[in-house]
């Protein structure tokens, strides 16, 4: 009978493995785990395959041979970086590049950078585990590395050491970035029921223990960003609209979605602006798009590209009472009333709209006849912290809160600029499911522009220097970490220019295109 309050002695039994089963055991482990690393190396193989070649050509041809195959193999490949360097890049530079980063930069010091950081776990028998180094992918700015993290470790573990991994690698910044899981199957069946016409919306992606680190070898961003080329056909679900971190070209989802700019003087929100309206431009010549512009500034900023717009309002300098209100004229400002005028025409298409597509369609489908309208707004404060008459504040409050929480639906998209982003100046920025934040004033403001905690994740808007106008941060509905990116100058020459290829219901000749610089990077494709 056992004491009390002492364990009882508990004999187990014990098992005796031969030397030659645990010798057996030890190198199916490992050479298991070499052969895996092999398949995962498909470089290794083509350069194997080369030897193997080039010792056949030397042994059964001669040299001249060999050193023939050479020049042409050579001479090809010139001949494919100069004809067509962006599938050069992609196809061979880039992943060249990518296994050599991950052999000779990031393995080697991966487990010691991760033991100093305390990112590893012991196991009972003292077995260390270490995040997964599991892929390096490269571009000419960027190397994204793709993590899988231990148990119990989430994004902001990683989030808090950017800067230890940033130096470690010799990298300018770093950025950790989120990869939502998938799922297959509900992926296929969203894809199955697209392709029957069916209007469904996308499976929701789901937390992964997955992650990248985005480390920033060189920044594409500190010169001017170049103008990009204008799509012929603008695909509204992926617009070319920046310059990324990563070199390449960054899209905007504008479909069914408004957008919020905020940004301090000089900033360059003009330039987020007209690139928005020269990504559109063929858009609006087909009557794709139609934009609809407040220019609250006088007409200072958009009167230049008028014959592009649909409807146009700067304010107006003669008082005037509403209809049916019975107000002396002399008390109100025909300013800010012609403001109101405007925006309730948009509710007035708003419900129009939801009359025709009620019990037809859940979503507007844009068309020529029956376009997506942009709502653009500069200087957003105009029109709701500045406007002194109490009833004309009143009504362009309830219209653009009736734009913004049912335009989406029907093919009504708000842009709005601004300046300040504080409560009092754009009180209904949550209902802007994608925002940009330009350089700002204040650390406290990053968050109220891009979403609480944005700039723990690296967000530093207010670090922006003066010399970098067009430089953002965008954080995207349903995304947590910023991207930063940099928008392309607009000058008068290339409004005039968009407005005599751009004007709507124009014949655009075959083959003319707006001129347009090179770009830093290759556009990528990216699906609707």
């Amino acid at each position: 009978m056992g004491r009390t309050g002492m364990d009882p002695k508990v004999r187990t039994e014990a098992f005796k493995i031969g030397f030659a089963t645990v010798v057996l055991l030890w190198l199916g482990r490992h050479l298991g785990g070499a052969v895996w690393w092999l398949v995962r190396q498909p470089l290794l193989w083509v350069a194997a395959a080369s030897w193997y070649l080039a010792w056949r050509l030397w042994t059964g041809s001669g040299p001249l041979v060999l050193v023939a195959v050479l020049v042409v193999l050579v001479l090809s490949l010139i001949a494919w970086r100069v004809t067509s360097p962006g599938s050069f890049r992609s196809a061979l530079a880039w992943p060249v590049r990518s296994w050599w980063r991950r052999v000779a930069v990031y393995r080697a010091d991966w487990q010691p950078l991760m033991t100093t950081l305390k990112l590893t776990a012991k196991t009972s028998g003292d077995e260390l585990l270490v995040p997964e180094l599991i892929a390096v992918r490269s571009t000419a700015t960027v190397d994204k590395v793709r993590v899988r993290m231990l148990p119990g470790q989430v994004l902001a573990d990683f989030a808090k050491n950017s800067d230890r991994l940033a130096a470690t690698f010799q990298a300018n910044d770093c950025r950790v970035r989120s990869i939502p899981r998938r799922l297959p199957l509900r992926h296929l069946e969203f894809q199955v029921r697209r392709a029957l016409g069916q209007t469904v919306e996308p499976p929701a992606p789901r937390p992964s223990r997955l992650l990248e680190l985005w480390f920033l070898v060189e920044d594409p961003l500190v010169a001017q960003t170049p103008l990009l080329p204008v799509p012929e056909r603008p695909n509204l679900k992926a617009l070319p609209l920046a310059i990324g971190e990563d070199g390449l070209t960054w899209h905007l989802r504008l479909l069914a979605t408004h957008l919020l700019v905020i940004g301090v003087t000089g900033a360059g929100k003009g330039s987020v602006l007209w690139s928005l309206v020269r990504a559109l431009g063929h858009g609006v010549r087909s009557r794709l798009v139609e934009l609809w512009v407040v220019d609250p500034k006088g007409g200072m900023e958009f009167a230049a590209g008028q014959r592009l717009f649909a409807r146009y309002c700067y304010g107006d300098d003669q008082p005037k009472a509403p209809d049916g209100q019975g107000m002396d004229a002399k008390k109100k400002s025909g300013y800010e009333w012609a403001f109101v005028d405007f925006l309730e025409a948009a509710v007035v298409e708003l419900r129009a709209r939801q009359g025709r597509l009620r019990g037809i369609f859940r979503t507007h489908r844009p068309k020529p006849g029956d376009p997506l309208i942009v709502l653009l707004v500069d200087e957003f404060a105009s029109l709701t912290a500045y406007v002194t008459e109490r009833e004309a504040k009143k009504r362009i409050e309830t219209a653009l809160n009736l734009l913004l929480s049912q335009g989406r639906a029907v093919g009504i998209v708000l842009v709005a600029a601004a300046q300040d982003p504080r409560k009092e100046v754009v009180d209904m920025r949550g209902l802007f499911p994608t925002r940009i934040a330009l350089r700002l004033a204040e650390p406290d403001e990053v968050d109220l522009v891009l979403r609480k905690g944005a700039r723990d994740r690296g967000a530093r808007c207010d670090e922006i220097g003066e010399h970098q106008p067009g430089t953002a941060f965008v954080t995207l509905e349903g995304t947590a970490e910023p991207l930063r990116v940099r928008f392309a100058y607009v000058d008068d020459d290339q409004i005039h220019t968009m407005c005599s290829l751009f004007e709507p219901g124009t014949k655009q000749a075959a083959g003319l295109r707006i001129p347009a610089q090179a770009t830093h990077g290759d556009t990528e494709e990216v699906p609707a």
